[in-house]
Formats: C-alpha cells, structure tokens, sequence
C-alpha cells in the first residue's frame, strides 16, 4: 500500500486513491459511488474509505452528477406545517436513510402566491417527494422541468398520510374513550389555518369512528377560546374531549381547571403527537405517539425505489400507539 500524501494543489482523483489503497479505479468508484449490485468486501471498501479520507478527497459534484446522470439530490416538498418536534423527526430520518444511499435531502416549502421559483427547477433532483398529494399543475410543472420520479406517484395518496399512523390516531382517540364509558365526546379542533387540511381528516375520521362505535361526538370547536368551548360541550353532556394535538389538550385542560372542574373526573381529554411536553402537564395528557421517524424512513425507501431500489415493507400498526397518562378516566370518576 503506498503512504503517499495529499497531492499539492490540484484535486484528489479516483486515480490517487486507488494508488493509495492498492486497489483499481473502477473498485474507488464503485465504493465512492455507492454502487448497488457489486461484490466489494468490506474490508476493501473501508480500505478505499479510509484512503480517500487520508488524502482529503471530497466528490466532484458536477464530474459526479454528469457521469452518472443523476444529481443524487431528493427534494422534499413540505406543507406549510409548523416544524413541530415530530416533524423533525420525520425529516431526520429521512435525511439519514437517503445519506445512507449517497442522496441529499433539501427541503422545500413553496409560497402559496407562488412568487418564488420552485426548488425543483433549481436543483434539478432525481426524485421529489411529498407528505401530501401533489396539485395536478405542480405535477404538470415538475414534468415540464424533467422530473422523471415523484412520490407518491400522481394519483396515489401519499404514503406519509394514508397509512395507518396518521389514518388511526383520531380513531384511537375515539376508541380509548368509548372503552372508558364516554358517550359523549366532544372535538377540540385547532385555529391554525396551515393545518385545515390535516384537521379535515382528523376530524372525518374521528366522526366515523364514533358513528360506528354508535356515539355522538359533539360540536367541533377551535380552541381560540377554550373557556368558550368548555362551556358549550358541557352545556352539551359531553364527558370527554379528543384533541387536534397535545398544544390544543393543554388548552383545554387548563381550562377546565381554571372552571373548577377535575380532570379526568369531570372531563377526560385525550391529545395527539406525543409532544414532549405532555408528559410533564398536571394532570399529564393521555395521548396518540406517531412513529414520524418511521414515516421518514419509509418515504425515503419509497424514494429509493422510484431509483430501481427495493420496495418499502408496508408501515405497521405499531408506528401509532396510544400512550395512556393522567387525563382520562371513566365518566365521574373521583
């Protein structure tokens, strides 16, 4: 092996690596490539790693991207959600799993007046992917701009939002507290007008499981005046309160309290996302926990396979869970 050092003034080639880990030049691409469907050892894969991190090789993006055709880029186009911790870990996980593959993840929000260029244009990604489905005229535009891969594929939902995990947690909501002997159970929506969307299909499937529980849940209220709300769902009957998100059960709950009212003895509340801080409220709130990191990780694979990888294992059951804390109970429980 030779123990030459870094080459003066010019680039680290494929060729001063290959010199330096005694192996040929199509073995150094392979490996800095990552180039699926090759029979390279371990061994001399970390050898070629090894030698190029000695010389202080870093790729050639262009060189790359023009001899493989690809960029090796993956946008990801997200709603105008607020970057709450799960989506965080969303986003992390699926940036890890395409690294892991040699892409890059850059996450895009567009401009809903559309006065900024869309990203894909710019970068021209190998696969753009998105956690709800895309407009016809953005599909349109990606097609114009030579995006052969889009994800979900048009006419699909997206993976991220017809799954189980986001799909069940209004159910298990509703569920948990019908076990519980609630039969009257109110909605406490959000005010954030970026989530509308998202709150539409909580709130329909929350509807329907209660219908076929053969429960009423009563008025859907945003949360801009919890007190307010508080009042109309106990003007109603109504027992118990699932919740848009663990931001909106903290609301209620508080209000509740401030009303002189016992939680859960007089009104269960039940959140949704398992945010950090739900487990350190008085009392601390029952709650759905959503394996976002997973979903990152399966809209990565799904990316992956659009490029010729395998396909993603269905995401299972267990990515949603109900995680069962102070705030629920039976109906008048003391």
């Amino acid at each position: 092996m030779s123990t030459s050092a870094r080459p003066q003034g010019r680039r680290v080639t494929a060729a001063d690596i290959a010199a330096e880990a005694g192996v040929s030049r199509a073995t150094v691409g392979f490996v800095l490539n990552r180039t699926p469907g090759q029979t390279i050892s371990a061994q001399t894969r970390d050898r070629v790693l090894e030698a190029a991190d000695r010389l202080g090789y870093r790729p050639h993006v262009a060189a790359r991207a023009l001899a493989s055709g690809r960029s090796m880029i993956v946008v990801h186009v997200l709603p105008d959600w607020p970057l709450d911790h799960s989506m965080r870990a969303h986003l992390d996980a699926a940036s890890e799993a395409l690294d892991a593959a040699g892409y890059t993840l850059v996450s895009y929000t567009p401009h809903e007046d559309g006065t900024t260029r869309p990203l894909w244009e710019t970068l021209a990604p190998d696969v753009v992917i998105g956690t709800v489905p895309f407009a016809q005229e953005d599909v349109a535009a990606m097609r114009a701009s030579g995006i052969q891969h889009i994800v979900p594929a048009p006419g699909v939902r997206s993976p991220a939002l017809a799954s189980t995990p986001f799909g069940r947690g209004p159910a298990m909501q509703v569920e948990h507290l019908v076990e519980l002997g609630h039969r009257r159970i109110g909605f406490a929506a959000t005010t954030d007008a970026r989530l509308r969307a998202l709150l539409e299909d909580r709130v329909g499937l929350a509807e329907q499981t209660a219908t076929d529980l053969g429960v009423e849940l009563f008025d859907v209220e945003g949360v801009g005046d919890a007190g307010q709300a508080l009042e109309r769902w106990r003007a109603a009957g109504v027992t118990a309160v699932a919740a848009y998100n663990d931001e909106v059960a903290a609301a209620v709950v508080r209000a509740a309290l401030q009303a002189g009212l016992r939680v859960p003895g007089d009104l269960s509340i039940v959140g949704h996302d398992d945010s950090p801080f739900a487990a350190l409220l008085y009392p601390a709130v029952t709650t759905i926990r959503v394996d976002t990191a997973m979903i990152g990780r399966f809209l990565a694979d799904t990316a992956l396979a659009a490029l010729g990888g395998p396909e993603p294992a269905p995401l299972p059951a267990e990515a949603a869970v109900l995680v069962v804390r102070e705030s629920t109970g039976g109906p008048g429980r003391a």
